[in-house]
């Protein structure tokens, strides 16, 4: 295998990535955002952020349903993958990668999938903050961390939590039907959220309002993709003053090997 050895050749691959499914999700009326790191890039660098290696993009959930149902891999170079569509698939999100390429992530040591892009549902949730703080919260942390352990060896620090969670007697399957059925919020609210990853911030739910109505176009490395009309709400809610550059320290880089599987 040869080795992807510069920020440049990684983004180019991201970069197609990105241009097939928000193709392919045009032509299917399927509603994506730009979010995340990539949305401020957009903003404030009309590209990747400097220090930043990765794209994300956000759906409404009756949209990110419908690319799951209807996504059958339509060019070869690339796959989608997701819990129930990819066997021993470790994550609760969707990504799709390139099939040609090889990564290995740090923080999931011996996880092996290609360069891809992340694509987060958005689901409504109740607008009660105490409601979210002190049940959805701590619910959603169990059963994300049951699934974690059930998929991968060590994950908990602490080796009693790791082996409840790991031997209660609840598969996968069923698992994963209790966060389709129950953390998924069908009844429209004020306020939305990325429920996929066991530890969301409550600074991480916004208003609603943002992602509806007609979306806007931004700048991203040369071409327009798609975002949430309310892009400004949601980048303030979320990180502040996000056009200011943040200090050197918190200027993070994501930590993984990347390799082309047949060169």
């Amino acid at each position: 295998m040869k080795e992807i050895a510069t920020v440049a050749e990684l983004r180019s691959i991201q970069l197609a990535l990105l241009d097939h499914i928000t193709a392919y999700c045009d032509a299917q009326g399927i509603v994506y955002f730009l979010s995340c790191g990539s949305l401020i890039g957009a903003i404030r660098h009309k590209g990747y952020i400097p220090w930043d290696d990765d794209i994300d993009l956000f759906m409404p959930r009756e949209s990110y349903n419908r690319l799951l149902a209807a996504y059958r891999d339509p060019d070869p170079r690339y796959a989608l993958l997701a819990p129930g569509r990819a066997q021993h698939y470790l994550y609760t999100y969707a990504k799709v990668i390139d099939r040609r390429t090889l990564v290995v992530e740090d923080e999931v040591p011996g996880y092996e999938l290609g360069v891809y892009v992340d694509i987060f549902p958005l689901d409504y949730v109740t607008d009660c903050r105490w409601l979210r703080r002190h049940v959805v919260w701590k619910y959603k942390k169990h059963i994300y961390r049951m699934r974690r352990c059930k998929m991968q060896s060590n994950f908990l620090a602490s080796r009693w939590h790791y082996l409840l969670y790991r031997y209660f007697p609840l598969p996968l399957r069923a698992i994963d039907a209790i966060i389709g059925h129950t953390l998924t919020g069908r009844k429209p609210t004020g306020t939305v959220c990325n429920m996929t990853e066991a530890n969301v911030l409550e600074r991480e739910c916004f208003p609603a309002h943002c992602i509806e109505g007609e979306r806007v176009e931004v700048e991203f490395e040369g071409k327009h993709y798609k975002t949430m009309p309310g892009y400004d709400e949601y980048l303030r809610h979320l990180y502040g003053d996000y056009m200011q550059l943040p200090p050197v320290e918190e200027r993070v880089h994501h930590h993984f090997a990347a390799y082309w599987r047949d060169a």
